[in-house]
């Protein structure tokens, strides 16, 4: 019984000290995300964005929604579904976060579908692939993390949405 305690305790202790895997600051973000993703470009915080936004305008709790994430074609990675998915709480493992293996059409640098994981009417995020020159750009010339956040969110027009049926 102690030796179970002592294991709970530990347990506890671990669970107290680890970060979140919900974000609330930009630091958090850049945290988490570098410690999920392995580095922390220009490209997840156009992912943070949607998933933030559909949150907000879907009224959605963490877990509630999911994503399915179409990649422009010369797009070199699939990088913005990684902030999207920590954003709203989906997981491949659920399947709440899917990759398209289809491309999003020309002209885009992503298509993000954001719905309630019960099914409905939800939102179509477009990123034109104009956001990729700034994009590429951020990631040279701002070395900070931070910096590359600050810049992401600044973009006024990174992107459009849309209701979907």
């Amino acid at each position: 019984m102690r030796k179970i305690a002592s294991v709970l305790f530990v347990v506890a202790a671990f669970a107290a000290t680890t970060t979140p895997t919900r974000a609330e600051t930009p630091e958090q973000w850049i945290a988490l995300l570098t410690r999920v993703h392995g580095g922390f470009g220009s490209f997840l915080p156009v992912g943070i964005r949607i998933g933030e936004d559909a949150m907000k305008q879907l009224n959605a709790k963490p877990r509630e929604l999911a994503v399915q994430f179409f990649q422009g074609d010369g797009v070199p990675c699939p990088c913005p579904a990684d902030g999207v998915m920590l954003a709203v709480g989906a997981s491949p493992g659920q399947g709440t976060l899917r990759i398209a293996s289809e491309k999003s059409p020309p002209g885009t640098f992503a298509v993000v579908i954001v719905r309630r994981r019960q099914g409905g009417d939800g939102l179509k995020y477009t990123v034109p692939m104009s956001m990729m020159p700034k994009l590429g750009q951020i990631n040279s010339t701002i070395q900070d993390p931070l910096g590359r956040y600050n810049a992401v969110m600044a973009i006024a027009d990174l992107y459009s949405v849309e209701p979907v049926k």
